[in-house]
């Protein structure tokens, strides 16, 4: 291969390569024969979920409680925070901005 043009040789190595792989691979293929149990997934996908896992602790539950708890926690109020640590937070994204605006500062 020493007489032939490099983009020659990549053709022809490239194409010992693929036959190589297709010698290695045409006795290998077998096919899986389907599982008895296995159930189609067009039937899988219109099938009703009854149960659930709890988003809080993973337990699993049925529709009822899972509707329950989505309930109950769509009905809790989010919690106040006080006023001193509102405008703590308040301080430290002002902080970011003007450091992202003026990075030599220093604040």
């Amino acid at each position: 291969m020493k007489g032939l043009p490099v983009k020659f040789q990549f053709v022809v190595l490239g194409v010992i390569v693929a036959v190589m792989v297709g010698i290695i691979n045409h006795g290998v293929t077998i096919a899986v024969p389907p599982l008895t149990e296995d159930i189609p997934e067009e039937i899988l996908r219109t099938e009703i979920i009854t149960i659930g896992r709890s988003p809080i602790d993973g337990k699993i539950l049925t529709a009822w409680e899972y509707a329950e708890l989505e309930e109950q926690l769509r009905t809790i109020p989010p919690r106040k925070l006080s006023p001193r640590l509102r405008h703590t937070v308040f301080l430290l994204r002002m902080r970011r901005i003007l450091l992202q605006i003026f990075p030599f500062l220093d604040i």
